[in-house]
């Protein structure tokens, strides 16, 4: 997966939604891994890692959860 930046026009034709995991995250739990994915896919401009794979119907967006995409949504997530 070749990293790239958000790209708002790409983005709007996203079909499917990958999230992979940095390994010194292996360790999370199944529920933090789930509200991780989904926090880091509702704001994707904000992700370390992001690619665009091409398919026949759009786009896939795949982000590779960093620990710095961790500590920022937890940080987040205390604010409100």
């Amino acid at each position: 997966m070749a990293e790239e930046k958000f790209d708002a026009r790409r983005d709007k034709l996203v079909m499917e939604t990958r999230t992979f995991w940095d390994p010194e995250l292996q360790k999370l739990s199944d529920v933090d891994k789930q509200w991780l994915a989904r926090a880091v896919h509702a704001s994707p401009d904000k992700a370390a890692k992001l690619s665009y794979e091409r398919s026949h119907t759009g786009f896939v967006r795949e982000i590779t959860v960093t620990v710095a995409d961790v500590a920022r949504l937890y940080q987040e997530r205390a604010a409100h």
